[in-house]
């Protein structure tokens, strides 16, 4: 049973000037305010780049995702009771969604599916917090959500075409500086490459004169942000509820990265984190902003610093909250040219796609497996194509019929293997090309019949199955 700490009373950790080797900043410490609120000024820092992408991506006022940022964060300090450091930044998962309704049926009705997005998102961490996360793990395994999260990130390809098209060399030295700056640099300098090569590319711009400030001095000092109400639309719900997957995930891998490098037990948090997020998503979505996830960024500033103190977070959060509040601040960001964006998008969708791999590559997803293979393989067509399905007025495109598919496949076949005792046969050429998978120890576990070259010409079914096995293993006969 974890003790209930006071909500907004932190204990000074050691000294409050520094964190000894081997010791981190708990949750429920912190160390100075001066030191606590320059580590928030960091975690400002740190989003900020990837935060203000998405609204200038998708075309969203900059200012109100940033405003729903800050107050989806301080939603998820009072949900989760401060147990889990994290910022709510935007989300890249809805980026393909937003993009589509918007360019079809306008903002309004992509708002009305973050909403949606949102809601599904709640719900299912009022399910977790009482039912458990196991479910999870069952419905989507790391092959499902690798394929998932994939998917999402090549299916922006063409977006971050479109974008570079209009400024071609702009984005190339875009592109150049974040992957210099990634290697040429350690700590938060290398941490924000992308923040710092979009500066790089926004001075190349200003140098070609792609650059408009005609907005910059129209915009007032102080005031709130743009709010715009919601629209609804059935059509819509088919491309942003399977975001919800990837939302999920998301989460999910947070409390594990958290409860890890801190580790305290956070299991019981889950579904807290998930609820969190999807209410904040939903007034997001209310109000004109991206929905919300929370940001691996931050993780590597919490790792970097050792500091997991959710005051932190709150200082961020306020940090944040009074940024959105100087539209001038807004036009200023909604200046970055086309090209700088296109530059930025190349990398970013990239890097999404491959964090799908890197799920697969970390779970250790056995593709000798014809089960794994085929999930992966559609999903993954599927979403790249952008397969359309237009059923009675609803619209299912690359990225959901992408997601039902990896769930569908992989359950399906793997029911029917089980049960045909298929899974245990051996791998076909496509699922081994190089036939080196034919001796890994996750085939081993799934093999059922020997391997034909394995058995001496002319004594087929003459030896004891023993001997064969010995034999296909490496062993000597008995």
């Amino acid at each position: 049973m974890v003790a209930k700490k006071p909500l907004f009373k932190w204990q000074l950790h050691g000294d409050g000037a520094k964190v000894g080797p081997g010791e981190v900043v708990l949750p429920h410490e912190r160390l100075s305010w001066g030191r606590t609120t320059g580590i928030g000024m960091q975690h400002v820092v740190a989003m900020f780049g990837a935060t203000f992408l998405v609204p200038l991506l998708t075309g969203f006022p900059p200012n109100t995702t940033l405003f729903f940022t800050a107050i989806g964060t301080i939603l998820f300090f009072l949900i989760t009771s401060g147990r889990i450091p994290s910022y709510l930044g935007s989300s890249f998962a809805l980026i393909a969604p937003i993009l589509a309704v918007s360019s079809s049926l306008g903002a309004n009705y992509a708002q009305g599916g973050i909403i949606a997005t949102g809601a599904t998102l709640a719900l299912v961490g009022v399910v977790v917090h009482f039912a458990g996360a196991r479910w999870i793990d069952v419905v989507m395994p790391p092959v499902v959500t690798g394929a998932i999260v994939a998917l999402i990130g090549f299916n922006l390809a063409p977006a971050a075409w479109n974008w570079v098209k209009e400024g071609a060399l702009t984005a190339v030295i875009t592109i150049v500086s974040i992957i210099l700056i990634t290697v040429l640099f350690k700590g938060i300098i290398g941490r924000l490459s992308i923040l710092f090569g979009v500066l790089i590319g926004y001075g190349a711009a200003l140098l070609q004169n792609q650059v408009d400030f005609s907005a910059i001095g129209e915009a007032a000092w102080i005031g709130l942000p743009h709010f715009t109400a919601p629209a609804f639309d059935p059509s819509t719900l088919g491309l942003f509820v399977p975001v919800v997957f990837v939302l999920i995930a998301e989460n999910v891998g947070h409390v594990k990265s958290v409860a890890a490098m801190t580790g305290e037990n956070l299991d019981d948090m889950t579904g807290r984190a998930l609820f969190a997020d999807g209410i904040s998503t939903m007034l997001a979505g209310s109000g004109g902003g991206s929905g919300t996830t929370t940001y691996a960024e931050n993780i590597g500033v919490m790792a970097a610093t050792r500091v997991y103190s959710s005051a932190a977070y709150l200082i961020a959060a306020f940090t944040a909250l009074a940024l959105s509040m100087m539209p001038k601040f807004g036009a200023i960001i909604a200046t970055i040219p086309p090209g700088v964006l296109g530059g930025a998008a190349t990398v970013l969708y990239g890097m999404i796609g491959l964090l799908g791999v890197r799920i697969w590559v970390q779970n250790q997803v056995d593709f000798s497996n014809p089960v794994n293979l085929n999930t992966a393989a559609v999903a993954l067509i599927i979403g790249i194509a952008n397969f359309t399905w237009a059923p009675g007025g609803l619209v299912f495109e690359g990225i959901a019929l992408g997601s039902f598919s990896a769930i569908l496949i992989y359950q399906v076949m793997n029911w029917i293997s089980k049960v045909r005792g298929t899974n245990l046969e051996a791998a076909t050429p496509a699922s081994a090309p190089s036939g080196t998978e034919l001796e890994s120890v996750a085939y081993a576990k799934r093999r059922r019949s020997p391997r034909p070259d394995a058995v001496p010409d002319g004594l087929d079914g003459v030896l004891p199955e023993d001997d064969i096995q010995h034999m296909w293993d490496g062993e000597p006969q008995k």
